[in-house]
């Protein structure tokens, strides 16, 4: 039959044709010798001159013992050879021959009797170089080892794209024994994948050569048909020694959890991006309805494609807020954004505008309870709940409106209003994660209405300004022991420009300020409320202390011309450490048990208000059972006495670290604070606790 005939396969159908020659034979090199009865090389390949090094004409005829075997061996090749010839049983091994070059080389022989159709008996050797036989064996186990055992599913498909054979790890993946794979195609062994884009590159590698690494697959397999997984998979192009191809090698590893971490993250990262935005964008001023549009202004288009900020109109107005269950919610629109638009925007309330939304509505239940509300997948019969009116709730559905979040606008613990936020474009229906960013940008945007709603409230009249914006009582913190005293000028209704603040800050740590406005009266007072704000606006960012005091330079400088003196401190329960920066203002003393009452060397800077120049950050230990006393000039200051004599006397009344800081604070304003002093007093001493 010639190379054209093709033969008939088991099943009856032609064969495709003839087959390219493979390369293993020629990786192997096998020579081929023959030899008669007597010994004598009758036959003698090209491979056989490669591998022993002679001719052809300088072996055939000679004796093979003689010509490739050493003396000593002569004897053992000569009885082998004899069974052979005797027995017709083929004999294999490695043996050490002799090369042309006199060298000695191993080989690996397999010995067999030949029978020619006259009868006549001939001995044929087949050779080859036993390291590289021993080579190949090594790469063949390993590589079927790893296969066969590896985690990575492995698949060969021929040059039609069917599979040749599959590892146990992929047998688990597609959900199929390895045998039933054999022959099909990708679409056939997984249905539920889209694999058209697999296909399209197993073809490209196949004619380029050109492997596809790591690329990543979404989908199903039997194996899993509920759920989607992530694979990265990788396709090279199969070849034999010659450059043949011969198919398409496939790894597979599945990398769902890779996946969705990796997603995750980057939905973390992106929502603090967020964050981080508000934290930079919300509360540049003190005037309500803009910090209200920064607000809105951050939420979309990252969170929400339609946000409005809807204050209860009592709260703007000063008055309590509390709502009961059959009340109305009367809201004060602030902002709305995007702006203009589209028809859910005309469906907001309009900036400025008071609606009256009744007890059902889902906003009135936000302010009501103070808690979230979520409409993942908003039907028809949401839209009245949502909307002011029902007009609103036709533009709403003109709009496309298929999920809602409603958020509190918490501060101080009382509610100020809603964050309500609408997804029309956006596919994605709000989930947790987006009502966990939603409160966290209304945690924080609320601290900062709430400033400019109090802030603006108290410009409206003197004496509201002079009492609101007195320091009261310091919150209670676990890891510092706080008392603080406040005395006017004077007579106890005027009010000055001093004041303290302790603002506990994330992770444990707090804030500690005193301050002191120069002057006295209104102006003083309206300056000191406008500082104490910004300072607790920018407490709640957790900058650097000197970064904090530049912040309120620039505040100041803005202020008519004002200037006043500031101690910022941030202690660290966990450090046990306090970072403290300066402002033209008098030293904290420090009291530590066992070591006498000090003065902290701090650079003493600038008034806030100079403008032009740094402030420098100087960390101190801090222990518990340690002490800060912070004062205004008030206190130590005289006519009569010098300052190093009274700061000396302020030092020398903190000689017991073991007394109760209110005993403290009244002990100092009764033995330094004169009568007649005509400046106010902010006195404020905190001790550090071991944290429980």
């Amino acid at each position: 039959m010639s190379a054209a005939e093709a033969p008939a396969t088991e099943s009856g159908e032609p064969a495709r044709g003839p087959v390219p020659p493979g390369g293993l034979l020629d990786v192997l090199g096998v020579a081929s010798v023959v030899l008669d009865t007597d010994g004598r090389i009758v036959l003698w390949s090209p491979q056989a001159e490669q591998l022993f090094g002679y001719t052809a004409e300088e072996a055939l005829g000679q004796y093979a013992a003689r010509l490739m075997v050493h003396e000593e061996h002569s004897r053992l090749v000569g009885r082998l050879f004899a069974d052979v010839m005797r027995t017709g049983q083929s004999w294999a091994g490695g043996f050490p021959i002799r090369h042309k070059d006199g060298s000695t080389r191993l080989v690996e022989f397999r010995n067999m009797r030949l029978l020619d159709d006259r009868g006549d008996v001939y001995a044929l050797g087949l050779a080859a170089d036993q390291s590289t036989v021993r080579r190949l064996e090594q790469d063949v186990a390993l590589s079927e080892r790893m296969v066969k055992q590896s985690p990575i599913g492995y698949a060969v498909l021929d040059t039609e794209l069917r599979f040749v054979s599959v590892n146990p790890a992929l047998e688990q993946i597609n959900g199929m024994p390895a045998a039933e794979h054999v022959g099909r195609t990708l679409r056939e062994v997984v249905p539920l994948l889209n694999v058209g884009d697999l296909e399209a590159a197993a073809r490209r590698v196949l004619e380029t050569g050109v492997p596809l690494i790591d690329d990543t697959l979404v989908g199903r397999t039997p194996a899993d048909p509920d759920e989607d997984h992530t694979w990265s998979h990788s396709l090279y192009r199969l070849e034999d020694t010659l450059g043949h191809v011969l198919g398409v090698a496939v790894s597979l590893v599945d990398i769902t959890e890779q996946h969705r971490a990796s997603v995750e993250a980057e939905t973390a990262r992106r929502r603090l991006a967020v964050i981080a935005d508000a934290s930079a964008r919300i509360g540049t001023t003190l005037e309500l309805e803009r910090t209200a549009c920064e607000l809105a202004e951050v939420a979309v288009p990252e969170l929400a494609d339609v946000a409005a900020v809807d204050l209860l109109d009592a709260v703007v107005e000063g008055r309590p807020s509390a709502l009961g269950p059959s009340e109305s919610a009367v809201i004060r629109a602030l902002a709305v954004r995007p702006a203009e638009g589209s028809d859910a925007v005309r469906a907001a309330d309009p900036p400025g505008q008071i609606a009256r939304y009744g007890p059902d509505r889902l906003v009135t239940e936000c302010v009501r309870t103070g808690e979230a509300v979520l409409v993942p997948r908003v039907k028809d019969e949401d839209l009245p709940l949502i909307a002011r009116s029902a007009e609103a709730a036709v533009l709403l559905g003109r709009a496309g409106l298929h999920s809602y979040l409603a958020v509190p606008l918490i501060a101080r613990g009382e509610v100020l209003g809603a964050l309500d936020l609408k997804r029309t474009r956006n596919p994605a229906p709000f989930d947790e994660d987006d009502v966990l960013l939603a409160r966290e940008l209304a945690a924080r945007a609320a601290v900062q209405i709430d400033n400019a709603r109090w802030y603006q409230n108290a410009r409206n009249t003197a004496l509201t300004l002079q009492r609101s914006l007195l320091p009261s009582h310091p919150p209670v913190t676990t890891a510092l022991e706080v008392a603080s005293r406040y005395q006017p000028a004077g007579a106890t209704s005027e009010v000055g420009g001093d004041w303290f603040d302790v603002i506990p800050l994330e992770g444990g740590k707090t804030a500690l300020v005193v301050g002191d406005v120069m002057g006295s009266g209104v102006s003083a007072a309206a300056t000191m409320g406008r500082l104490r704000t910004a300072t607790t606006t920018l407490a709640a960012l957790d900058l650097d202390p000197a970064r904090l005091l530049e912040h309120l330079d620039k505040t100041t400088s803005a202020l008519d011309h004002s200037i006043a003196t500031c101690v910022y401190a941030v202690h660290d329960p966990h450090l046990r450490q306090c970072r403290i920066a300066n402002a033209g203002h008098l030293p904290p003393a420090r009291v530590r048990p066992g070591s006498p009452p000090e003065l902290l060397d701090l650079p003493t800077g600038v008034p806030l208000g100079v403008g032009g120049v740094g402030f420098s950050t100087v960390t101190v230990d801090f222990e518990p059972g340690d002490e800060l006393v912070f004062y205004t000039d008030g206190l130590v200051e005289t006519r009569s006495d010098s300052l190093d004599e009274r700061l000396a006397l302020l030092l020398s009344l903190l000689d017991d670290p073991a007394r109760p800081l209110e005993e403290t604070c009244d002990h100092l304003l009764r033995t330094l604070r004169h009568p007649d002093n005509h400046d106010d007093v902010a006195l404020l001493i905190a001790r550090a606790q071991e944290l429980g």
